[in-house]
This record gives C-alpha cells, structure tokens and sequence, in this order.
C-alpha cells in the first residue's frame, strides 16, 4: 500500500540510530538535539524529498562529526552537528520571521519555588503544558532549609517591611500548620476507616480533605513548583510578556528562565532580549498596561453585593446555531442553507439533532464534535483564590481575573466552625488584611498581592464555548474534587439550563455531579488502587 524507500546498507545503518524505522511512512525522531529536528521539519515544508532522505542529504555530515570528535553511537543526543540547522534558524526565524518554524522544537523545564502570583503568569499561555504542585497532598508546614515555603518579594526585602512582612508570614504559616494537624484527627473521627479500604487510600483521603480545609490560610507568597512543556514559540511569548510584569520577582523569573531555555533550544530564543524585537514587544505590553490602569482609576464606585456565579452573557439562540453546525459537515448544503431548515424544525426535532449528535456517551471523556463551539457562555465569578487557581488552568477558554487584595472579603469551608477554629480564621484573616493595607500604602497593590491568603475572594470571568463546557464542567464537579470549586462549577450548569433556558444542552453533559460528599478523594482512591492492583498482577 506504502511505497519502500530505498537506502544503502549505510545509510540504513545511520538512520538506525535517528528514527524508530526505517521503511514505514509513521515513524519518530529519536536522538536529536531540538533545534535539529525543528529544523529538519522547516527544510521538509519546502522539499520534495522524504525526511529520512533530507536528514542524509542535508543533515548528516560524517565528516563535521569526526571533526567534532562525536561517536554517532545511539546513547548520544549530540549525534549530529547542530551549526547546519542553527543556521536554517537564523535564516527563516530571525530574519524572516516565520513563526511556525518556532513550533517544531521544544523543552522541558523545572520552575521552583515560584509563588502563587508568578505561577498564574507562567500558566497564561494557551500553547504550552503545565503541571503544578497541588495543595492536597502536601502539609505546606514542612520548611525548606531553615524557612517555611513562602517568597519575600524583591520589592519587601530591600525595603523597611521586610522584618514585619517575614514575622507575619511565620505565625500564618504557624497557624496553618496549627489548623491542618488540627483536621486531620477530627476527620479520622468523623469518618472511621472502611472495612476494605487500605491505611494508605484512607490516609490518603483524610489528608487531602485537611488540606483543603486549611488551604484559605495559604498565602499568594506560597511557594509552588511547576513543571512546563513547550514549544520555542510558547516560551518565547511566555517571556516577553513577563519581561513586561509590573512584579520583580516575575521579571526576574524570566531571565532565569531564559538563561536556562538557552542551554537547550537557544536558536529559538533569540529575539526574547533583542532591543528592536522582543524588548520592543515588551514595552508595547508595559505601555498598555500603564495606560489600562489609568483609565480604570478613573472609574469610581463600591463593589456591588452579587451571587458567586453569574452568568452575563450567552448566545439565545445556541441550540439552533448548534444543531445547525452539527448537520454541517454530514450535508453539501451551505451553512445558511442549513440553519433555515433547522429554523423550521419543532424543538423535538432539534432536541433529537443534538442528542443524535452527543451520543451514548459511556464516560466523561466521550465529547462530542466541533459544531458544539458554535456557541458560548461567559461568567462572572467572585470565589475564593484557591478555587480560582485551579480553574484558571483550564486554557481552551478565556479566562481574565482581578488584582487579588482583600476587598471582597474571604471564605471560610464549613470544617473551620466544626473543628472549632473559627475565630482564629477570622483573626488570621483580620491580620493579614492589615499588612495588605500596610503593603499596599509602601509598595502599591500589586506587591500588596503576595500577602493576601488563599481565602479571600477574587473575581475573574469565563468566557468558553459548549464543547468546552463539557469538559470543565464534568471534570471540576467530578466527586474528588475541591468542594470549592465544585460548587461554582455546579452554578454555572444551573445557569445553563434556568438562566439560558438550554435544557437540550444542560441535559447533555450528563456527567455533571451535583452531589455532595464527605471524604471527597475516597473514592478516586480506590480507583487508583484498584488499578495498581490489576498492574501488579
């Protein structure tokens, strides 16, 4: 079916050592620098030859690599020159500019105790895969070295709230050290362990369930690890817009990174620090921030009292629209064509569309097509920073938030009142609302974000299509989920189908949970356990 290329006993030995096959039309580069693969796949858009043949033609030098002094042997990744392919980098990427070629090569990298504030900047970019470390699994008391896991921004250490700022942040860390110790045996009473569950997923649960319950007191300033896969492109934007942030610690970040990213695909950083390139993209991003936050002082008044969720705006006549774009592609008629006669169905007619188009979906991951992000809805949330955090991960939307401070006030979970904590919450909160106000008259109120706990309130909007409803909807009302998080998630469903009126669509994201539950890992524990179970026989 697949014409066989034809290679010499050679090059077939060479190719061995680069490519997981030799013969079939699918096949995986293996041990090859970064920008050498990118570059290949550059050269490839624009040639008739076959990767393979291109690769011997133009990239294999058995010549430069005996000049170079390397073996060729397939534990090497330096196993071919990369001075060819960088130099294909600075042809199309730098001086003309074809940003695709920065896709085709890209890098693992480690952020360490970044904080709270510098991770939402890290994850803003939707071209990139981001992994950071959760706060239900980890007692944040445990210090690293002498200190707890907080940041003391640049802008706090050199000047004179340094040792008020460091004192504070201590006893906040005391206290939650203080609240989730205090947990962890009342919810061991509270919920005996089950016949059949081992020590272990039941430990599990109830630490998750007393982190989540402490995690309000958490400041911004927390440390957090991330770890992110990109492309050239992804870090490349990444650090221009950071090298524009009003926060030290962000900008500084950047050039740790950047210094990094170079050790590995430098040829696609090249423009990051160039005055007339990134430095300029830089400056268009600071101008237009400044200019932003001009305007918006100008506008005056108190935040008015509203629900956590509210849904401002949404698309009438979704459903139509939805139905139409699902016949689309199953028909040779024209889009317009189309939503006339679906103008003219009943609306039994065009619930039997969508659900024809949904499916008998067996689990959450069954979705159905793209004629579902014809539609949208956008939202308006003011909930707690902890929950925030992780539905600001979710990228195949947009998603814009507030500077967090303390002015819309906090949250406290139901076990504060049940483990009797509920005055020093609200003393913890007091207190750390003072610094901000102290912070903020010093420093301004982006510094003044790093003392703020995860407790209080931020509000952000959503804006996604239905497609994308059905993911984050189903998976952050999902049984193991934050119970914070869990409940705007819920709300935005309701407003689906009461406030929109969609019921045709609401109904079809049938793994919506709206219960409640107690220990709410215990079950995902069990699953885990059940397949290490089945893998270990």
């Amino acid at each position: 079916m697949y014409a066989r290329e034809t290679f010499s006993t050679e090059e077939r030995a060479v190719l061995s050592r680069f490519f997981t096959n030799i013969d079939g039309p699918v096949f995986a580069l293996i041990n090859l620098p970064e920008v050498v693969k990118g570059a290949l796949f550059a050269r490839y858009s624009r040639s008739p030859k076959s990767l393979r043949r291109l690769f011997l033609d133009e990239f294999y030098d058995e010549n430069e690599l005996a000049v170079e002094g390397l073996t060729g042997n397939a534990d090497s990744s330096s196993n071919v020159a990369t001075g060819r392919a960088e130099g294909l980098y600075d042809r199309v990427f730098s001086q003309f500019g074809d940003d695709s070629v920065a896709q085709l090569g890209g890098a693992h990298i480690a952020c360490e105790q970044a904080s709270n504030l510098l991770t939402k900047v890290l994850e803003w970019g939707r071209l990139a895969a981001y992994l950071e470390q959760s706060t239900r699994y980890i007692f944040y008391d445990q210090k690293l070295g002498e200190r707890y896991r907080y940041i003391t921004p640049p802008e706090i250490e050199a000047g004179p709230l340094s040792n008020e700022y460091e004192k504070t942040m201590n006893w906040l860390f005391d206290e939650y050290s203080a609240l989730v110790h205090t947990c962890v045996p009342f919810f061991e009473e509270q919920f005996p362990k089950q016949n059949g569950d081992s020590k272990f997923i039941y430990n599990a649960s109830i630490r998750a369930k007393a982190c989540d319950s402490a995690r309000g007191l958490l400041p911004a300033s927390t440390f957090s690890n991330v770890g992110v896969f990109g492309t050239g492109q992804a870090y490349e934007q990444m650090l221009i817009r950071m090298n524009s942030h009003p926060l030290d610690e962000v900008r500084d970040y950047a050039q740790l990174m950047l210094e990094e990213l170079r050790k590995v695909i430098p040829s696609f950083l090249k423009r990051v620090d160039l005055p007339d390139r990134g430095g300029a993209w830089s400056s268009y991003f600071q101008q237009n921030h400044d200019a932003m936050e001009s305007l918006a002082s100008e506008i005056r008044g108190e935040p008015e009292q509203v629900d956590e969720v509210t849904l401002v705006d949404w698309d009438e006549d979704a459903e139509d629209k939805i139905a139409a774009a699902a016949l689309y592609a199953h028909s040779d008629l024209s889009d317009v064509q189309i939503q006339a006669a679906v103008k003219g169905m009943s609306d039994s007619k065009k619930t039997e569309v969508i659900s024809a188009y949904v499916g008998d979906r067996q689990n959450r991951r069954h979705k159905p097509g793209r004629g579902m992000e014809r539609s949208f809805y956008r939202f308006d949330v003011l909930s707690d920073f902890g929950s925030f955090r992780d539905l600001q991960r979710h990228r195949m939307l947009t998603i814009d938030w507030q500077r967090l401070g303390t002015r819309h006030g906090y949250s406290t979970p139901p076990a504060i009142e049940e483990v009797g904590w509920s005055q020093r919450w609200d003393d913890a909160m007091g207190r750390m609302s003072e610094l901000h106000k102290t912070v903020a008259a010093e420093h301004g109120y982006e510094v003044a974000q790093y003392v703020v706990p995860f407790g209080f309130k931020l509000r952000y909007s959503m804006q996604f299509n239905v497609r994308e409803a059905f993911h984050l909807l189903e998976l952050r009302t999902s049984q193991q989920g934050h119970p914070d998080y869990r409940r705007v998630c819920q709300a935005m469903h309701r407003l689906i189908r009461d406030r929109a009126g969609h019921g045709a669509l609401a109904n079809a994201m049938s793994y919506v949970d709206h219960g409640s539950y107690d220990l709410e890992r215990l079950e995902a524990e069990r699953g885990a356990e059940r397949r290490r179970s089945a893998l270990a026989d």
